[in-house]
């Protein structure tokens, strides 16, 4: 293979890079804790887009296991976005191991 085309396969895997990042933004994970008593959303950038919490703790527990709930929520969805991340990079890099951690820029 001579240089222009490697050069050729970089510039497509850089817009397909740049493609899959505007892409990732937009998926959304949902996490559950409490058998689902407690939802949570979160998009692409690890922000948090919504929280669902069934009326029947709100009355029942206190405030603390609510807290707790929550943040097992967001360890869920968190967890569930980094795979989805994950899938779609190694369908982007076809592949290619990646050390641990490695991000692509974003």
């Amino acid at each position: 293979m001579d240089f222009s085309e490697i050069m050729k396969q970089a510039n497509k895997i850089q817009d397909q890079m740049k493609s899959a990042k505007e892409n990732l933004v937009k998926i959304e994970c949902e996490g559950n804790a409490g058998g689902g008593l407690v939802k949570l959303t979160l998009n692409g950038e690890s922000n948090i887009v919504k929280i669902d919490i069934d009326n029947s703790i709100i009355e029942d527990n206190e405030k603390e296991i609510i807290e707790d709930l929550i943040i097992a929520a967001f360890n869920d969805a968190k967890t569930k976005l980094n795979d989805e991340i994950a899938n779609k990079m190694k369908d982007i890099t076809g592949g290619l191991p990646l050390p641990p951690g490695f991000n692509m820029g974003f």
